[in-house]
């Protein structure tokens, strides 16, 4: 299902469960017996790259419930991610196909009678206000429900049954409020978690391959692409995914791509196959072997993050490969926010900068709006940023990580 629908789904058929499941619990408490859990299950069906910042709360976990067994419901399209990260056992993850109505309900009943059969005792529910995630909590059985509350405010309705309810804060780093969804676990205020959770002094798992693995890669890449061998490679990442308000617009990356192949650098346009006809318009730009569609070519997030090695910066939109950087050592990336705030969605990289204008209007994708923005199309906030702007940062991050140190 594309967005739309989710969005459909989630409104017209959540909302009537959620009250109904509201007006069950009233019915039929089901209360935390003081008892730590034993069987903990997180609920994270959003995008990949969230996998990526929600780390730190499953490091937590881990730490505070030693004897607990973590489990992980999920889509299954976002799976790989996870699996690569080695958070938790594979057998320990439920997958969901999201792709149609059909297989998402039919995936849905599987996974709440596998969820009551292995007796969850909690559910986290890491989602920004998608009912069906807290459906799935609710009717997994578990007694500790945490979750993200509106409270007092005008925030979408989610029912009333969770009953750690954490109060969603667009004020805070989305990894910190994991954390915090993590710490009401053992909080009986209300709202949940009244406490600063204990600084988080872990790093970004840097995912480490094999050198046979990464030099086939390349090997492959200069075989495919012979005119980008012997050059830098400077990956752009143009597509907005299933958000095009996010993406910067496609005019300044051309000019950007132009800049650095008549510099001297290759330019890799990458995406999913879905986004090879536009790479193709900045190769087609371009008019420059140097300049090759990658969209589609990385068979995997683990082949992507293998090209990673290769290149000398990223450039991207707001989305997954600007997370997923994180995760390989010493990537210079920049990243584009408009639509979305960096306060809430920065990456986690030590080597990652953010373009942001932060105009009245911006952020204007929220967990209050189900990520519909209001804007006619004419994102100004991404807009705003001159791709002379973003061709000097390109420069001084490329000429950083040429003598060795790491991009500010």
């Amino acid at each position: 299902m594309d967005i739309n629908h989710q969005r459909a789904v989630d409104r017209y058929v959540g909302v009537p469960v959620c009250w109904l499941l509201s007006g069950v619990n009233r019915l039929i408490s089901n209360d935390p017996d003081g008892v730590a859990p034993k069987k903990i299950v997180v609920i994270l069906l959003s995008e990949m790259g969230s996998l990526v910042l929600a780390h730190p709360m499953f490091m937590r976990l881990k730490q505070q419930y030693p004897e607990a067994s973590l489990h992980v419901l999920m889509f299954a399209k976002n799976r790989e991610v996870l699996d690569l990260m080695g958070i938790v056992p594979r057998v320990n993850v439920i997958t969901l196909d999201d792709s149609g109505f059909k297989s998402l309900v039919r995936d849905s009943i599987k996974a709440i009678f596998t969820l009551r059969r292995l007796k969850i005792d909690a559910a986290i529910d890491c989602e920004l206000f998608a009912r069906i995630s807290s459906i799935f909590s609710y009717l997994s059985g578990a007694s500790y429900r945490v979750g993200f509350h509106r409270h007092t405010q005008e925030g979408l309705y989610r029912g009333n049954f969770i009953n750690r309810a954490v109060t969603y804060n667009p004020y805070r780093h989305l990894t910190q409020q994991f954390l915090s969804l993590a710490a009401a676990l053992d909080s009986d205020t209300t709202p949940a978690n009244k406490l600063l959770p204990e600084p988080y002094t872990g790093k970004t798992p840097v995912l480490e391959f094999p050198d046979e693995e990464l030099l086939q890669t390349t090997k492959d890449l200069h075989n495919f692409f012979p005119p980008i061998k012997d050059k830098k490679l400077v990956l752009i990442y143009p597509s907005g995914g299933i958000l095009p308000i996010r993406a910067w617009p496609l005019k300044h990356y051309c000019q950007l791509a132009q800049t650095l192949l008549d510099e001297g650098y290759a330019v890799g346009v990458i995406g999913l196959k879905g986004d090879r006809a536009i790479a193709q318009q900045v190769v087609e730009f371009c008019k420059n072997p140097a300049c090759v569609n990658l969209a589609g070519y990385t068979k995997s997030v683990r082949h992507l993050l293998a090209v990673f090695h290769r290149a000398s910066l990223l450039v991207t939109n707001d989305g997954g490969p600007g997370q997923f950087a994180a995760l390989t050592p010493k990537l210079p990336t920049i990243i584009f926010f408009g639509p979305e705030t960096p306060a809430l969605y920065k990456s986690l990289g030590d080597n990652s900068y953010c373009f942001y204008r932060g105009l009245p209007c911006s952020p204007c994708l929220t967990a209050y709006n189900h990520r519909s923005s209001p804007c006619d199309g004419d994102n100004q906030c991404l807009k705003q940023i001159s791709a002379e702007q973003v061709l000097a940062k390109a420069r001084e991050m490329l000429a950083t990580k040429q003598a060795g140190g790491v991009a500010a």
